[in-house]
């Protein structure tokens, strides 16, 4: 052994030679951490801008490119793949390597899954996948185009964690993947998360931006909704779109997801139920329902009868059914509050460019993944063409040999080995190559045959074509763009879908479900035991007056068969507001829209439902409003009270209700009716008295006041109808066993209010009593309904005009146990959409 070093030495050992250095510990502290740090953002956590992927995702991709396990293979052990990555490019441990590996493979992760998965890969439930040796994989045929042209010197390669093997440093990647399906890493003091987007829009932002480089993000933001999230929702992106444009124009920001959900009647049709069938991205189903659960348990919720998950095969299904007393809103608005229902997402554009992290606004990102097909397409370019060049040299070489084959074939014949040929052949006087005569020594004789020789020929003139073109693209860089742009449209026909995700230019406080809703006339209905429903007007076909009609509801158990009998029919858009007056003199407001639309066979849902009215109250009149600038709403009482009030005055009814009218003791309100300044009152009574008086002759009274005397009502009427009415329009009028009539309003002379009016139908036992006065001028159509829910649509022209005392004209057939219940007049304007 040797001797060890005598300390009078130790001055002898320089600092260069002592593997023990002197540092002080915060130094040495910061610099590790910092190493590790770097490790952590470059080799681990973060996306690379180009192919949008981390470096565990690219060895995985690049190693089953490599097993050969491509979307037209079949599906190889995760467990091989998983070792295959680990023994050549990812040093770990194998949980996080198929844990990347799952979720390449979930469709409710991804926008497009790059690895096609088979056996158990998890679920929206947070569902473990199964271990890695019962599942199997290979690339999805997406994924095969990030690694399109690896094997064309595209892209640089590096060594491997043993220096044994090479790994690309990135993926060639045709298609945009960073914003197609997003990302998600958290690293040292950074975090990184983008959402997925729409492929067939990120094509066009890309076209847009080669185009037009100098193209900004409000430029972007009219090809780019926003994100699409692989389960669907609705994302509010702010006022104006505010939120998703801050977001892109400076990599951070946020906005909030919201489920989509939609309200059914029960199977037994007596409550109704909230269902799910779209989530915020990545919310566990699983957790919500607990969440609503324990709401529930702690009574922090009221309404909820039952809970239930109704998922399978086909999608998801969430129910939450509705107690008796359960108010749709206020449940919906708890569960926003409190739940997974609603999420905010946070957006954090990190990415590495050059190995550097940066935080990236869009309009970057899409510029960055541009200059990368740039580069890439250069170097395919270049490689293609030194390929072309290269075999373009050896097929010159061969043709020139076959036009001399016989000097050729001689020459070979005398030289005494193969160098020496070979040389002969480079010499005069056939002056190849070195390569062209080792072609040429290798050349088969069946290439002398006349048809391989023409194909020599094709070969070499596609050889000259392919060099022409080439050399043109690669001094022309708008060339370069071209073939960018060909790649996307072709990229977006092949894998391009419908957007997913609703996109609402609202923060979610002050969200309309307007804005999801298109207008389209309809047809409200209401029973007289209170349920109601929304119907296109278009659901009843069109008829000739004395019809029959077609069934609007199916009866109820035994002893219900009033339950069905409208009560009320108003036409409205889906855009209106509905004005609900009940018979205590109390308003209540509610979007038409969220009156449930179903099947015309449907009995609808009960009001009580979507209106918080007391347990002996019911609704009597329903008024649409288009907009709160009209002048006046009328409202008329069962012993002939009438008011006149600004209609401003009901702009701000809540759910909950407010009172309408101050009413005597023993009276109800019955009717109500818009009306202007200059247009006349015409009411009248179950005996058909009518009465016409200007709207002027009516005070202007507070909401809350009481009214005056409308009509002069003889024993044993009551008023059931009021209207306003102008010049050149008629007063439609139907009886219970189905008559009706159109009469100019000219026959209805202007008296003084208070007065016993006119005879305005002549009402006999054949007619009836008068059911329903509508005004008219003349284009509508006219929707009528029985007591047995039969429903008949007609044209207003088709009802005879006469005067006013008469019968009038059967408008709808009905037999001797049935009557007509209610009538509608819709605007066939306002069907075809011609509403703003």
């Amino acid at each position: 052994m040797p001797a060890a070093p005598d300390r009078r030495d130790a001055h002898l050992v320089t600092e260069a030679t002592d593997p023990i250095q002197p540092r002080r510990l915060v130094d040495e502290m910061s610099s590790s951490y910092l190493d590790y740090a770097m490790s952590v953002i470059v080799a681990r956590a973060l996306p690379d801008v180009r192919d949008g992927l981390k470096p565990v995702q690219r060895r995985i991709l690049y190693a089953m490119g490599d097993l050969g396990m491509r979307a037209n293979q079949p599906h190889r052990k995760s467990a091989r793949i998983v070792g295959e990555v680990l023994g050549k490019y990812h040093p770990h441990s194998d949980q996080p390597v198929y844990d990347a590996m799952v979720r390449m493979a979930q469709d409710f992760t991804l926008l497009h899954p790059l690895v096609d998965g088979q056996g158990n890969y998890g679920s929206i439930d947070n569902d473990p996948p199964a271990a890695m040796r019962y599942t199997e994989a290979r690339l999805s045929t997406l994924a095969e185009e990030l690694l399109a042209d690896l094997d064309k010197e595209t892209v640089n390669f590096q060594n491997n964690f043993d220096e044994s093997l090479q790994e690309p440093v990135v993926l060639p990647a045709r298609v945009p993947n960073l914003l197609l399906n997003g990302a998600a890493g958290i690293a040292v003091a950074m975090a990184s998360r983008i959402p997925p987007h729409n492929l067939n829009q990120i094509c066009d932002a890309l076209k847009l931006l080669i185009e037009r480089p100098d193209a900004g993000t409000a430029d972007l933001l009219e090809v780019i909704e926003g994100p699409d999230f692989p389960s669907a929702g609705v994302l509010f992106a702010g006022e104006g779109k505010a939120n998703l444009e801050e977001l892109y124009r400076t990599g951070r920001g946020g906005f909030v997801l919201q489920g989509v959900h939609h309200l059914e009647e029960t199977q037994q049709g007596n409550r109704q139920q909230i269902v799910f069938t779209e989530l915020p991205y990545q919310a566990n189903k699983v957790r919500i329902i607990e969440q609503i659960a324990a709401q529930v348990r702690d009574k922090k919720i009221d309404g909820i009868r039952d809970l239930r998950d109704e998922s399978d095969r086909n999608g998801l299904r969430l129910v939450i059914e509705l107690g008796r007393d359960g108010q749709y809103r206020n449940v919906l608005n708890h569960l926003w509050k409190s739940t997974d229902l609603q999420l905010k997402f946070d957006g954090n554009f990190v990415a590495l460019v050059g190995s550097r992290p940066q935080t990236l606004p869009l309009r970057r990102l899409l510029w960055e993944f541009i200059l990368h097909r740039r580069d890439i397409i250069t170097k395919r370019s270049e490689y293609e063409l030194k390929e072309a060049q290269k075999r373009f040299h050896i097929v010159e070489g061969l043709l020139k040999a076959i036009e001399d084959i016989d000097a050729i074939i001689a020459t070979i014949r005398s030289a005494e080995s193969a160098d020496a040929a070979s040389a002969a052949l480079q010499a005069a006087p056939f002056e190849l190559s070195e390569e062209q005569a080792k072609a040429v020594l290798d050349m088969q004789l069946r290439r002398l045959a006349t048809l391989e020789r023409k194909k020599l020929e094709e070969e070499h003139q596609e050889l000259k074509e392919t060099i022409e073109y080439l050399e043109g693209l690669l001094a022309d860089q708008k060339k370069v763009d071209g073939v960018i742009v060909d790649d996307l449209d072709e990229i977006a026909e092949v894998y391009g879908a419908a957007r997913k995700t609703k996109i609402v230019a609202h923060d979610v406080g002050t969200l309309e479900e307007l804005d999801l809703v298109p207008h389209q006339a309809s047809v409200i209905t209401l029973t007289r035991q209170g349920y109601i429903k929304r119907q296109p007007v278009d659901a009843f076909r069109s008829q000739r007056r004395g019809g029959v009609g077609v069934a609007g509801g199916k009866n109820g158990r035994a002893g219900d068969e009033e339950i069905f009998m409208p009560a009320r029919m108003i036409s409205c858009d889906t855009h209106d507001t509905l004005l609900f007056f009940t018979d205590r003199g109390r308003v209540f407001a509610l979007g038409a829209h969220e009156v449930e639309s179903r099947s015309r066979e449907w009995r609808g849902m009960p009001v009580r439902n979507l209106i918080e009215l007391q347990l002996d109250e019911n609704v009597t009149a329903i008024i649409p409003i288009e907009s709160f600038n009209e002048d006046f709403i009328i409202l008329g009482t069962r012993q002939g009270q009438v008011k006149k009030t600004p209609l401003a005055r009901f702009e701000r009814v809540l759910r909950s209700g407010v009172k309408a009218f101050n009413l005597d003791t023993d009276d109800e309100l019955v009717e109500a009716a818009l009306a202007r300044h200059d247009d006349d009152v015409i009411v009248c009574t179950s005996h058909a008295q009518t009465l016409r008086f200007s709207v002027d002759k009516l005070r202007n009274a507070s909401r809350i006041s009481g009214g005056v005397r409308g009509i002069k009502l003889p024993d044993g009427e009551t008023m059931i109808g009021l209207q306003t009415v102008r010049q050149g329009m008629d007063i439609l009028t139907v009886t219970r066993n189905g008559y009706g009539k159109r009469t100019s309003e000219s026959e209805y002379a202007p008296k003084g209010r208070g007065n016993l009016g006119n005879i305005g139908h002549r009402i006999t036992p054949e007619t009836g009593p008068l059911v329903g006065m509508q005004v008219v001028e003349g284009h509508e159509d006219l929707v009528v309904t029985s007591e047995t829910g039969m429903i008949i649509r007609t044209t207003v022209g088709e009802v005879r005009q006469c005067g006013r005392p008469t019968k009038g004209v059967k408008v709808m057939k009905v037999d001797d146990e049935s009557g007509v219940a209610a009538i509608a007049v819709v605007d066939a304007t306002r069907e075809f959409g011609q509403r703003d």
